[in-house]
């Protein structure tokens, strides 16, 4: 079985098998999944499948419909041909080698002594084999050992009747379960994992220092544009820059790793901002809407889908007029489900010129939000203890937050790994 680990900027996405997984998380050196394990709580291994109508795809699709095609012609044989059907067991056999943790000794002494190649092949010689007695054994191992999130699936194999369907099943819920231990094989690891992450990455780059003596210029540069009256104080502020990101300035080579994770918040805070000045700007013209706490809360949840894919400036640009015609459209059913008047023309014009004003920078509407959003997150960065969230952004509780969080996660791990050489460049200025 095969996962995959995403890629980075610096890095495409890489092909691992499970003891691939479990090496890393015992010795660290896949800087990578490390890295990742660490910054990215929500890290999870993909089950790896190859593209869509690449050569691998069309390879394994074909062995794959031929090995069952195979099966089922062996199994209808008079008599039948049991030796892919017994090799078959073997394979489920040593799949709970992986799905099982070791300490289920008495779970794999049990399947070990039910699925004894031996004796099946004797019972097959016999003529007194039956799958269904194997698979069920199977499926009862397999539904007590399972995730929950796989309970479903389990349940519905018990309900096939065709054996070759239901071990093509039981062998893809194996799969499953494989990707299931190995995601928990990682959060089990994860603190010990970024605790002898950030130790490694200290020691390669102390390594690299020695062979490299140019400096980083894109580093010194970012943390002089943020310099203050303390060396913390010009950390925290050159971490914040971040998400107030100039795009004309270079990236900081010691980020580079979590680019395109930091160009992600980018985007989330862009759009945290656009959905709370859009809320603020209706809310303050149309009381109807601010007073109902239901039809606030459901707006927020619209701007956000309306506005999931939008990533830069242009995006936003092409989406606002979306935007008003949406919050117009809630506006009037509001307005009618409470018997009011229509919108009046002025309040209807001016409201809209100020939504359609938030894609532009000078809209001081979006300008408050923004500065709002960025002393939160710089709260955020500067204690351990619940912030709430800023004025305007209470439907956006949970995002703004989950926003800050992260950014503070690749903040502090960043700053553990290259703190100390962050100090060295300014302390030399």
């Amino acid at each position: 079985t095969r996962f995959v680990l995403p890629g980075t900027s610096a890095s495409p996405p890489k092909i691992l098998t499970l003891d691939e997984v479990q090496d890393a998380v015992k010795n660290i050196e896949n800087m990578t999944l490390a890295h990742e394990i660490a910054i990215n709580s929500d890290f999870k291994l993909q089950p790896y499948e190859p593209p869509e109508n690449s050569l691998e795809r069309i390879i394994k699709d074909t062995m794959h419909k031929a090995y069952w095609e195979v099966l089922r012609e062996q199994l209808g044989r008079q008599p039948p041909c049991y030796d892919m059907a017994i090799q078959l067991l073997a394979d489920i056999k040593n799949a709970f080698q992986s799905v099982l943790s070791k300490n289920n000794e008495r779970a794999l002494a049990r399947i070990n002594e039910i699925l004894d190649e031996t004796v099946i092949r004797q019972q097959a010689e016999q003529g007194v084999l039956d799958f269904q007695v194997y698979a069920k054994f199977v499926i009862h191992i397999m539904a007590l050992s399972c995730a929950p999130v796989r309970d479903e699936q389990i349940a519905k194999l018990k309900e096939i009747q065709d054996v070759v369907e239901l071990f093509r099943g039981i062998l893809e819920a194996l799969q499953l379960m494989k990707l299931d231990m190995a995601n928990c094989l990682l959060d089990a690891a994860r603190n010990d994992v970024i605790a002898n992450s950030v130790e490694y990455e200290k020691q390669k780059f102390k390594q690299f220092l020695e062979l490299y003596k140019d400096g980083f210029p894109e580093t010194e540069k970012w943390l002089k544009r943020n310099q203050s009256k303390s060396s913390k104080d010009t950390i925290f502020n050159a971490y914040l820059e971040l998400i107030d990101w100039n795009t004309e300035n270079e990236f900081p080579e010691m980020l580079e790793m979590d680019r395109d994770r930091v160009i992600g918040l980018q985007g989330r805070a862009s759009r945290l901002c656009t959905c709370a000045s859009t809320l603020a700007i209706t809310c303050a013209a149309i009381p109807s809407i601010a007073q109902a706490a239901d039809v606030r809360k459901n707006l927020a949840k619209e701007l956000g889908i309306l506005l999931q894919n939008c990533n830069n400036t242009k995006d936003l640009d092409d989406n606002i007029e979306n935007i008003w015609l949406h919050v117009r459209s809630v506006i009037v059913t509001r307005l009618q489900e409470l018997n009011q008047s229509k919108l009046d023309e002025p309040v209807e014009s001016a409201l809209k010129t100020q939504i359609l004003q938030i894609a532009k920078k000078e809209s001081p509407v979006r300008n408050l939000m923004w500065k709002r959003l960025l002393t939160y997150i710089q709260l955020v960065l500067r204690t351990n203890s619940s912030i709430p969230a800023p004025p305007g952004f209470q439907e956006f509780a949970d995002e703004i937050e989950s926003l800050a969080t992260a950014f503070k996660r690749i903040s502090y791990y960043n700053y553990a790994v290259y703190g100390e050489y962050y100090h060295e460049i300014l302390n030399k200025a």
